[in-house]
């Protein structure tokens, strides 16, 4: 408990100082408050039920959290089609209250096609979620077939009211405009990740919809929503471990302080909605940095829309926590069923990086070499992303509570090099954007050397393009000594890589001679 509680720390400190370039989080985070508050208040203002104006600040809550298209125009497409999702199942949903049986097998249909559609990328993403959320947010509020006119006309406010803040009023990503999420990992069949998650999430979700109903006949679906949840943005075995651990901490903390808070308020309507917005500010802007914060914030916003519903009580908090420790044992379940391993998926992408890297290096020669169509920078930034993507599937090998000490320690000197790589291209890049850098024949060879350490870490990449010399330039300009050194630098990094990518996952770590 003592670690789990210093672990909660670690990251409250890292999210207090963690960068936040351009206020992105920041920015995105009020505009959320804005967009779901003005939701909630159209729907006040149009006379609709507190069914319907809930219905329709989780709808806006959805729109602004689970779209992440790469492109401001296929983000406003994506919540275009949401109710194109949404609809059909909350009618299911609906009118399957009174038939139990029907009613958890087709949402655990639901839970099937929402996890495979993550194959398309972030529009099947985003809109298995909220098809998925839909047959939640019917069971949460007990909303039955005569009231689907209304809630369909909420969601349809909710999301034209979050949709003209997000793109037309605060455009964040109009300014900073979102990088592109790396590709899923290859496969096909079984082989493919999705359709692996798409098993173990509906087993998972199975498992969890029986304990569920053993704590709790009437309130069941959380433990649905827990072992979704866990499976959401996850790639391997370890990675979903962590996940479930952050979010039983994430609720725990949530449950203490929703006694703290929204038990004491007993759903007074004025200071309710301020303590919504704190909690909705709270998940948008730790989301991205923190797991377990988010759901402690998701956790104290449930105990606020209980306590509006007139339901709150301590026993509830308590059958919350019995809810979420259900649906993480489906989780656990699931993860037997057709795993993907953590070591697989770190290999996978740490290669997937390396290949970038070599792209990257590719592009600054040229640049360098006088090639104005070559940009390293679009490689740089998808390099950050692929890291990203890796020190994720890392993050359970470093985890404090993780016991394997080799695997750990194998981990921490692979992510230190892969932000040392890092480091290198984006000085790189910066050197070649400069147009008085210029190139010199050490370039060349260095460039050459980068490769070779490439192809030895992963044989089979993109190969070798010529980079001809510019004429006319002197050698040892500032440009070219500074590019040397990040060169230098990246061909360090990527052979002393080899060492803990070729060491067996349990074996010691030895550093190279």
């Amino acid at each position: 408990m003592k670690k789990a509680v210093s672990a909660c720390g670690g990251a409250l400190r890292r999210m207090c100082v963690a960068p936040d370039p351009g206020r992105v989080r920041l920015r995105v985070a009020t505009r959320a408050v804005v967009g779901i508050g003005l939701a909630v208040t159209l729907a006040g203002l149009a006379g609709f039920s507190l069914v319907a104006s809930l219905t329709a600040g989780l709808a806006a809550l959805l729109a602004l959290f689970t779209v992440g298209d790469s492109t401001v125009r296929g983000q406003a497409v994506t919540t275009a089609l949401l109710p194109l999702a949404g609809f059909p199942v909350l009618a299911l949903a609906a009118s399957l209250h009174d038939l139990p049986v029907l009613r958890d097998l087709s949402w655990l249909l639901v839970v099937f096609a929402g996890v495979y559609a993550r194959r398309w990328g972030p529009r099947g993403h985003a809109l298995g979620i909220f098809a998925f959320m839909q047959f939640f947010v019917t069971q949460f509020l007990h909303a039955l077939p005569a009231q689907l006119p209304e809630l369909y006309a909420a969601v349809l406010l909710a999301l034209a009211a979050a949709g003209a803040v997000r793109f037309g009023v605060w455009c964040v990503e109009r300014r900073v405009p979102p990088p592109a999420a790396p590709a899923p990992l290859p496969g096909t069949g079984l082989a493919r990740p999705t359709t692996r998650q798409a098993f173990q999430a509906t087993a998972a979700c199975a498992v969890a919809l029986v304990a569920g109903h053993l704590v709790s006949p009437e309130r069941w679906y959380w433990a649905v929503a827990t072992a979704w949840w866990i499976f959401v943005n996850t790639a391997s075995r370890g990675e979903t471990l962590v996940r479930g651990f952050r979010r039983v901490l994430g609720t725990v903390t949530g449950i203490v302080a929703g006694l703290l808070v929204a038990l004491p308020v007993g759903g007074a309507p004025a200071p309710s909605a301020v303590l919504v917005a704190v909690c909705v500010f709270g998940l948008f802007y730790t989301a991205p940095l923190s797991y377990s914060w988010m759901m402690f914030f998701v956790t104290v916003l449930a105990s606020l829309l209980y306590g509006l519903l007139g339901v709150l009580h301590p026993d509830l908090l308590l059958l919350r926590f019995e809810e979420t420790a259900a649906g993480a044992l489906g989780a656990a379940v699931g993860l037997v069923l057709l795993p993907v391993t953590t070591h697989a998926a770190t290999h996978a992408w740490i290669q997937r990086a390396v290949v970038c890297v070599h792209a990257c290096t590719t592009a600054a020669a040229r640049r360098l070499a006088g090639d104005p169509d070559a940009d390293p920078a679009v490689h740089a930034a998808a390099l950050d992303l692929l890291l990203a993507r890796a020190r994720l599937t890392l993050a359970p090998l470093v985890h404090p509570l993780s016991p394997l000490r080799a695997r750990k320690a194998r981990a921490r000197r692979v992510l230190a090099l892969l932000d040392d790589c890092a480091r290198e291209i984006r000085g790189l890049a910066a050197v070649a954007a400069d147009p008085d850098a210029s190139h010199d024949a050490r370039l060349a060879a260095a460039a050459r050397r980068v490769e070779d350490a490439v192809h030895a870490l992963v044989p089979v990449v993109a190969p070798r393009r010529p980079v001809a010399k510019a004429a006319g330039v002197p050698a040892h300009h500032p440009g070219a000594e500074a590019a040397l050194a990040h060169l230098h630098g990246l061909e360090r990094a990527l052979v002393d890589l080899a060492t803990p990518l070729r060491t067996a996952p349990s074996a010691p770590l030895i550093p190279a001679a």
